[in-house]
């Protein structure tokens, strides 16, 4: 296994871990987590730790990308689990963070939907062996996505003694450009779905 792919399977086996430390029962269990004044924000020691898990799986997903492709190592392997290990540790996060109320359901319910349908489309596009290659819609989308994940870890850290929801902001900024982006790409690439009506 070349190094790219070391990088996406670590990225992969996070996601696990991720879960496990962020759904833990640390009350329930006597442990005290300790909490932390960061720039007038109160973080604990917990959200520090799911901060990097997280930080830490995006700096995988552009090296692993970047390493491929400059050496020459993108396999067949690759193609296949990278966009999964980007998709999992993402929609992961978004679901537990709905799950603790910081943000609104809709929200993955908007991303993972126009995920579905962008996978659904290539899949078809890629039977014609066609490739469709990401939208800068798209990017706009993946970069909005983990700086609102990061900040909402991170209990909208640097903001929240200034009265922003950055988090909030941020999130939906992502939620909108999710959308359109799906809307976009479906609009561009239509006819490899439409063709057979």
């Amino acid at each position: 296994m070349n190094l790219p792919n070391k990088l996406t399977t670590i990225r992969l086996l996070s996601v696990p871990l991720f879960i496990i430390i962020y759904l833990f029962p640390y009350q329930e269990t006597g442990i005290q987590i300790p909490v932390y004044q960061i720039l007038s924000t109160q973080i604990s020691l917990l959200d520090i730790v799911l901060f990097i898990i997280f930080a830490l799986s995006a700096l995988t997903d552009f090296f692993d990308g970047y390493i491929a492709r400059k050496h020459q190592l993108v396999t067949t392997f690759g193609k296949f689990i990278d966009p999964i290990a980007d998709k999992l540790i993402v929609n992961t996060a978004l679901l537990l963070l709905t799950s603790t109320h910081d943000i609104h359901i809709v929200i993955p319910i908007i991303m993972i939907s126009r995920d579905i349908i962008v996978d659904a489309i290539r899949l078809v596009a890629s039977q014609k062996n066609v490739v469709l290659a990401a939208s800068y819609l798209g990017k706009a989308k993946t970069m909005t996505q983990m700086i609102a994940i990061c900040l909402l870890l991170l209990n909208n850290i640097g903001f929240a003694s200034l009265h922003i929801p950055m988090d909030q902001i941020m999130i939906w900024l992502a939620t909108v450009i999710s959308f359109a982006s799906g809307v976009d790409y479906f609009m561009k690439n239509r006819q490899y779905v439409m063709e057979s009506m």
